[in-house]
């Protein structure tokens, strides 16, 4: 009904509601009002390291706006990227940094936000890129040993970091592969609008508007260097969004008193700007109304609606939880489980089931691996069968979910909705498809080793 405006309000309402129907079922199953409560205070605990995560973005998007340090990426991006490569060279770029960092809302607030501006001018659907983009960053996400999801699975499952990586190989590089056949072939068949892709007019107006010094690279590059030093993700965007403010003041200062509105006292202009920037929306004002519309950020402020949703989406979740609604239902679709193929279908379905209810990656990954863990143990798999099917599936699922806590971020710091990028995310729509695939063919499924006394009887 709502369109890409649901999550500005009809989803929020919707996931209330939601919790207070989980609420009365759970009431009715003899749970407490204060347990119910209590449970949805820890779901949304569990988010808080996000909430504060997507504030920090929001400062960091707007003091990079201002110091230039996004101008000069989609500048140099236009000097460099093809529109035909740029899909699959866009992707490639995000598998790297991502990989590097462990991180993919890292990766996505950084390089993505620059790569979505570059593609936008050379005229591609922005479903395409944001598409690119996201598939990319959680290539690195799903097997960087830095990532908290790819330690989270194994540990649910009971098998070793490094095991898990290996084994996901068999999965996610075929995935990869198709991923980035699909990027090439898009290159070649999507039609760029002529308008949007006057790129010469948008180098123009950046040449015109910004001061392109190379030490604006440093900020971007220090963030990656501080996140692959497993330095956490708050106060390395933080100190990213701080540095953007010190470059903003060296050098774009007609940027700085632009955005104050302050001409006579530079010192002065130079508080107000950064505070503008990293709280409310930023816009660098040019003759070109697409370029003036890339070139702004909401700051803080324009994180404030996403963080709505995510509170309303682990209050459901909490709800759910409180009387162990989510676990009832996983329970009967095991039941059904009778193959191999049908054990990773039933857990696969499992992940996103939680991605869509729970609303948050991790308990889509924690919950099924606790729940599914004795019943592969009691097939005769080995662990590492099971973290790669929550790793397949509730790591790359959760961001195709308007109301899921990555769903929810990717698309506010894209300024897409989740909607119109979904479909064009191939590898998190191909990597659960290939682990069920797998499981079905029978193609590299661990089987635990014989019971040496059985053996030697």
């Amino acid at each position: 009904m709502f369109g890409a405006s649901a999550t500005d309000g009809p989803n929020q309402i919707a996931l209330v509601l939601s919790a207070f129907v989980a609420g009365l079922v759970a009431w009715r199953a003899g749970t407490t009002w204060s347990t119910i409560e209590g449970s949805i205070v820890k779901s949304i605990s569990s988010a808080m390291g996000a909430i504060l995560i997507l504030l920090v973005i929001g400062s960091l998007s707007g003091t990079w706006l201002m110091s230039g340090i996004v101008p000069a990426m989609i500048y140099y991006g236009l000097k460099i990227l093809n529109p035909t490569i740029f899909l699959f060279a866009g992707c490639m770029v995000c598998c790297i940094v991502s990989l590097a960092t462990g991180s993919s809302w890292s990766t996505v607030a950084t390089v993505g936000i620059a790569l979505l501006g570059i593609g936008k001018t050379l005229g591609i659907h922005e479903g395409w890129i944001a598409g690119a983009i996201i598939s990319g960053s959680y290539f690195g996400d799903k097997m960087s040993p830095l990532s908290d999801t790819t330690n989270l699975a194994p540990a649910m499952a009971g098998t070793d970091l490094f095991t898990h990586i290996r084994f996901m190989m068999y999965t996610t590089v075929p995935t990869l592969i198709i991923t980035l056949i699909v990027y090439i072939a898009a290159g070649f068949m999507v039609d760029l609008n002529p308008v949007a892709g006057d790129t010469e007019a948008v180098l123009r107006v950046i040449e015109s508007n910004f001061n392109l010094n190379p030490i604006l690279f440093v900020a971007p590059a220090l963030v990656i260097f501080m996140i692959v030093k497993k330095i956490p993700a708050v106060p390395a965007l933080l100190v990213g969004a701080l540095l953007g403010a010190v470059f903003a003041v060296v050098f774009q200062p007609e940027i700085v008193n632009q955005i104050s509105g302050i001409n006579d006292n530079f010192f002065r202009s130079s508080g107000m700007a950064i505070m503008k920037a990293m709280s409310s929306t930023t816009s660098i004002v040019t003759e070109n109304q697409m370029i003036t519309e890339l070139l702004t950020s909401g700051g803080m402020a324009g994180m404030l609606n996403t963080i709505w949703l995510i509170l309303c989406a682990m209050m459901f979740g909490g709800a759910m939880e409180s009387c162990g609604l989510l676990e009832v239902i996983a329970e009967r679709i095991i039941r059904f489980a009778h193959s191999t193929g049908s054990l990773v279908a039933s857990t696969a379905a499992t992940c996103v089931f939680f991605n869509l209810t729970a609303s948050d990656q991790y308990m889509a990954i924690a919950v099924p691996g606790r729940m599914y863990a004795d019943t592969y143990r009691k097939r005769g798999y080995r662990p590492e069968l099971l973290s790669r099917t929550l790793e397949d599936s509730g790591t790359v699922t959760s961001v195709l979910i308007p109301w899921n806590t990555c769903g929810a971020t990717q698309s506010k710091v894209l300024g897409i909705s989740t909607f119109a990028y979904a479909p064009y995310t191939i590898f998190c729509i191909v990597s659960p498809l290939m682990t069920i695939l797998m499981a079905y063919l029978n193609f590299k499924i661990p089987k635990a080793e014989e019971n040496p006394q059985t053996k030697s009887a």
